[in-house]
């Protein structure tokens, strides 16, 4: 119709002046649309009384839960290092079964690689780091490069800076790292696929094994043909190699936490989750109606987002890039929260129906920028308040999107069924009453790099957030478009009442009757403006061949 084409020039001319717009409209409505945020539930408020913390079969704690006390380091639990060398526990750096090759005049022999780790690291770098990490690593010698780290030091921090690097954090990094068979004495379970397990490690241990990380002494762990294939690096050595300012801005992020950890104990505990869906909603019958949603063009998930379900958009193996060169979304979150990091050395990569949920991290830095923009700017004092288990009230959901290399893939219906299923399987809790869940904090999961739609993705996301009982705070990063679009669509359907189960069916048939006939790289019709047109007929009718045809508006500048 003339009307919704007109409607969508104006649109076209809004989005190329948004920043006229921002000036010249009412306050309120340049920054946010949909339901204030702060009407929105969040954690600790929301949250019901938490059960006393104890191991079970399907929880494993490392530390003495009797002995939990509000600013109080938490005791490690057994008393000695109880050790593991097999396929169900991360494989320890202190294990007596790690053992060294030696060369020796009856031309063999094993030597503890603990002790050439102790030897190495406590020899003070008389030469330098690199020498050190790579005496316990001869087999990647020739082909580990420490540029990174080697311009930081020459080039990149003042004397002072970098004297107190070498005098006081790096030693103190080398203490903690070899008091790994004091501080982690459990063995630590792998979180493999098809697994429903918890893991509660203190933050005192996690700063332990990130400190072994960054001194590359996990064994097994550098080639991408062993044992542990399907899971991600976890040793830091790509961190240091190439002189990408990336590089040099993420080891200032990351020793900023280590500067904080060995200078104050952090108290604190930690729980990993991964859980996995085993009865997903019957999606085309469902009679749900969508919740409320907050969206907004400005403000990010960690800061607007305090006490939500703040989603992080994953790799199936957890971090991405966090420890080679990625540097978007979920790399940064792990960089600033640094103790996700330790997520990398137990959870096996994610399966189509799972997801990792991460209770009580720490924010440890601030930051501005995105990817190449990326600068470490100052250390954060994160005042969350902590629950009965001494944790942060901050939990983070890793879910990891499709990659789409054609894009409209994305609108096959099992497509769109697997991406509600991963967004509901991190926004579901079992047996949770709804008044007791956190809204999601989430964002456009899935565009960028991995090809997805972000009118799409908004859509899904919020069919599985009202699936799961919770309302949605959506972030849009600065589209002021995207933000007014999804509102108006998200207005438009609860005033109609449309179902979850009504709006899977006409994702369906936009897939059938647009996307399948369509002979371009992207749909002549609009996926909100089909919406529109079929909600508004008075009786359903075949979607017609074309814009021209039906009287919808044409996709414009990824207006779908």
């Amino acid at each position: 119709s003339l009307v919704e084409r007109e409607r969508e020039r104006e649109r076209d001319k809004e989005n190329k002046q948004a920043c006229k717009w921002k000036l010249s409209r009412p306050e309120k409505l340049s920054r946010w649309l949909g339901t204030p945020i702060d009407e929105l539930n969040r954690m600790p408020q929301c949250a019901p009384p938490l059960s006393h913390l104890k191991a079970a079969p399907h929880h494993t704690v490392t530390v003495r839960t009797d002995l939990l006390r509000e600013g109080e380091v938490p005791v490690p639990y057994p008393g000695k290092f109880k050790d593991a060398w097999d396929d169900v526990f991360v494989k320890m750096p202190c294990s007596e079964k790690n053992l060294f090759p030696l060369e020796t005049e009856d031309g063999g022999g094993v030597q503890s690689r603990w002790e050439l780790i102790r030897t190495a690291l406590q020899g003070g770098f008389k030469s330098s780091l690199d020498d050190a990490i790579l005496r316990y690593n001869i087999a990647h010698a020739k082909k580990w490069d420490f540029t990174a780290l080697n311009l930081l030091c020459t080039e990149y921090l003042e004397h002072s800076e970098l004297q107190h690097l070498c005098e006081i954090v790096l030693p103190a990094m080398v203490d903690l790292a070899l008091r790994a068979p004091v501080l982690c004495t459990m063995p630590i379970p792998l979180l493999k696929s098809r697994m429903n397990h918890s893991l509660t490690l203190s933050q005192e241990q996690i700063a332990c094994l990130l400190a072994n990380a960054f001194f590359c002494t996990f064994p097994r762990r550098n080639s991408r043909k062993s044992e542990y294939c399907n899971y991600p690096e976890i040793n830091f050595y790509r961190l240091f190699d190439g002189s990408s300012p990336r590089k040099i801005e993420k080891l200032k992020t990351l020793l900023c936490y280590f500067r904080r950890v060995t200078q104050t104990k952090p108290k604190g505990l930690v729980t990993f989750t991964r859980q996995m869906l085993n009865n997903p909603p019957n999606w085309e019958s469902s009679q749900t109606q969508l919740k409320r949603l907050h969206i907004t063009c400005e403000g990010t998930i960690e800061d607007d987002g305090y006490g939500m379900l703040q989603v992080d958009f994953a790799n199936r193996l957890v971090g991405g890039g966090v420890t080679g060169h990625g540097l978007v979304q979920e790399e940064i979150r792990f960089l600033i929260n640094t103790e996700l990091i330790v997520s990398r050395l137990f959870t096996e990569a994610l399966e189509h129906n799972e997801c990792l949920i991460v209770t009580g991290t720490e924010q440890y830095s601030k930051y501005t920028g995105y990817a190449e923009s990326y600068k470490w700017k100052t250390s954060h004092k994160d005042e969350t308040a902590r629950d009965d288990w001494q944790r942060r009230c901050t939990e983070i959901v890793a879910i990891d999107a499709l990659k789409f290399r054609h894009f409209l893939e994305q609108f096959l219906p099992e497509k769109i069924t697997r991406e509600l299923n991963k967004a509901y399987c991190g926004f579901f809790r079992n047996k949770a009453n709804s008044k007791h869940l956190s809204a999601v904090a989430t964002g456009n999961w899935g565009c960028g790099a991995f090809g997805g739609d972000t009118r799409l993705k908004a859509l899904i996301q919020l069919m599985a957030a009202a699936e799961a009982g919770r309302d949605l705070a959506y972030f849009t990063f600065g589209d002021a478009q995207l933000m007014r679009d999804v509102h108006e669509i998200h207005t438009f359907l609860t005033e109609r009442q449309v179902t979850v189960g009504r709006l899977y069916n006409l994702l369906n048939q936009y897939s059938s009757s647009v996307c399948k006939n369509c002979r371009t790289t992207r749909p002549d019709i609009s996926l909100y403006s089909f919406i529109h047109e079929k909600v508004s007929s008075p009786t359903p009718t075949d979607a017609p061949e074309s814009a021209k045809d039906s009287g919808m508006s044409p996709v414009t500048s990824d207006s779908h």
